[in-house]
């Protein structure tokens, strides 16, 4: 668990980086939101999956949405973050099919 929660946190802490750089928006908060959002809803993940384990391809279809709109609300929460809810959900979107298909791809 570990191991993917620091893969997923940087493969979207690059995506995070490129989109703050491109639409001029503060990063230092925008990734300790994706950060401390990442570690809740990873766990949640976790827990999910091992609770439904026999439906994975459900139980992970439906938790992912759920992270997608829990880090769109935690983007679009915090004020420092200077993000429209549009910009939250397009970001969080972003950031989590970059990582879950960076994911699907490694051997773990």
């Amino acid at each position: 668990m570990i191991f993917t929660l620091l893969i997923t946190i940087v493969t979207e802490g690059v995506v995070i980086t490129g989109y703050c750089t491109w639409r001029k928006k503060p990063i230092r908060p925008i990734l300790l939101t994706g950060i401390c959002a990442n570690i809740i809803t990873q766990s949640l993940l976790w827990v999910m999956l091992n609770a439904f384990f026999r439906q994975y391809l459900i139980a992970l279809l439906i938790a992912e949405i759920l992270i997608w709109l829990l880090e769109a609300l935690a983007l679009y929460s915090i004020s420092a973050n200077r993000l429209r809810f549009n910009e939250a959900i397009c970001l969080s979107l972003s950031m989590n099919l970059v990582s879950f298909a960076f994911g699907w791809l490694l051997p773990i």
